[in-house]
């Protein structure tokens, strides 16, 4: 497995980071450790979580996915390279979600004591709060940093205009910035390429983009004259709707017909393809990539190893470049 310098930090990371959503409640305990056991043989040393998993878990299920890795950490979390996430609703209470000074302090604390451990790689914002004004939550950051219970802060699912602000007055302040973003790029999910990917190489920011397999459907398995797989994140508890509304459309599944067959003529599995699109990218750092059973890694892991030709990452490029445009009328 390669490793990559993340963003402008020292920090190295493998180039593939594992994502555990999926543990706790699409995976029990037991198939989590076996999918981290075959993540740590194949050589990825990055995982990634967030205190509000599993996905699409009720608020009764929020932690369980950070309980379930610190029990698979126990003797080896000097083994890896930990990012986690605050923002997202953690209690019934109005201010246990977000990113105030107080909802940040507290919930450091709480994933690193599921967690089992006293620090986190990457301390990440879930989702932008428009309650909390940018300074509030860049300064909570910073006191996690100097706390020693964070090496690094990073923010996921921020358009390019709110990092850039970020930055800018992190800057200003004197305090840690954000080293890395975590948004949603694959083939039916370009947008980013046009703003964020652009500022991310300016500003030295690392780029871990989930959803590389666009929730499954680059796989080909999935068929829109038939309903969602049970167990797939199309009927996965409350995040069922979110993934139907992003991707169970026609358009896509025109694209993803056409993608599969340029897959079987390049002689490339197309999960593997799929993924290897998103490493190809220079501005890309380590694709986060998820399993609900262990064997479904090794086609994700071979797409570091594969080098696409000019002529087909053209081909893919043309295929998708709608997608790149924004959401077209359906």
């Amino acid at each position: 497995m390669q490793h990559v310098r993340f963003g402008r930090t020292g920090l190295q990371v493998s180039r593939l980071c594992l994502g555990t959503m999926t543990f706790g409640l699409q995976c029990d305990e037991a198939t989590s450790f076996a999918i981290l056991d075959s993540a740590a043989e194949a050589g990825i040393t990055f995982i990634d979580t967030a205190d509000v998993y599993p996905l699409g878990g009720t608020l009764e299920d929020v932690g369980r996915t950070e309980e379930v890795i610190g029990k698979w950490l126990r003797g080896r979390r000097e083994d890896v390279v930990l990012a986690t996430k605050c923002s997202g609703r953690m209690g019934a209470a109005a201010w246990q979600q977000g990113t105030s000074r107080k909802h940040v302090m507290r919930a450091i604390d709480a994933s690193l004591r599921r967690l089992g451990t006293d620090y986190v790689d990457l301390y990440q914002v879930h989702h932008h709060d428009p309650n909390t004004p940018t300074d509030e939550t860049l300064e909570a950051l910073d006191a996690v940093v100097r706390s020693g219970k964070a090496r690094y802060v990073g923010c996921s699912n921020y358009h390019a205009w709110r990092l850039a602000r970020a930055l800018g007055r992190s800057e200003v302040l004197g305090i840690s910035r954000f080293v890395s973003v975590q948004p949603r790029y694959n083939l039916l999910f370009r947008q980013i390429e046009r703003e964020l990917l652009p500022l991310c190489e300016e500003e030295g920011i690392a780029v871990i983009p989930y959803n590389p397999l666009a929730a499954g459907l680059l796989t080909g398995k999935h068929r829109i004259d038939s309903t969602p797989q049970a167990g797939t994140r199309f009927t996965l508890g409350t995040a069922a709707k979110m993934y139907n509304e992003r991707y169970w459309h026609e358009r896509e599944f025109a694209a993803i017909d056409a993608f599969t067959r340029v897959a079987g003529e390049a002689g490339i599995a197309p999960t593997t393809l799929a993924v290897a699109w998103v490493l190809a990218n220079p501005a890309i750092t380590a694709p986060i990539i998820g399993a609900s059973r262990p064997d479904q890694l090794a086609a994700n892991v071979a797409a570091v190893e594969v080098k696409l030709d000019a002529a087909l990452e053209a081909k893919l490029d043309e295929l998708t470049h709608e997608f790149r445009m924004g959401d077209a009328p359906r």
